[in-house]
């Protein structure tokens, strides 16, 4: 007998793969659409552009944070993993 939190997380899985599949199918479509317009793609680079370069502090900043965070988690994991070797030597001994 199956859990119902367990039905439910597979529900959103399954939801969550068709949503990413209908994304990519019509993210293609528009790709697809707009590479005969060159002006369009030039226009929609220079508006990602000046976007990007006017939250280039916020980008860098949460560039950071992630990068700190992920050397945070491994300098954890690593800790834990020789915790866990520590122990079983002791275990052997």
């Amino acid at each position: 007998m199956q859990n119902n939190s367990d039905s439910t997380n597979l529900g959103n899985q399954v939801l969550a793969g068709v949503l990413a599949t209908l994304s990519f199918v019509s993210g293609e479509k528009f790709l697809s659409k707009i590479t005969k317009h060159p002006r369009l793609v030039f226009s929609l680079g220079m508006i990602t552009g000046s976007l990007v370069y006017t939250s280039r502090k916020a980008i860098i900043a949460r560039t950071d944070f992630v990068a700190t965070a992920g050397k945070h988690v491994v300098l954890e994991q690593k800790e834990r993993f020789l915790d866990l070797v520590a122990e079983t030597k002791e275990a052997r001994a």
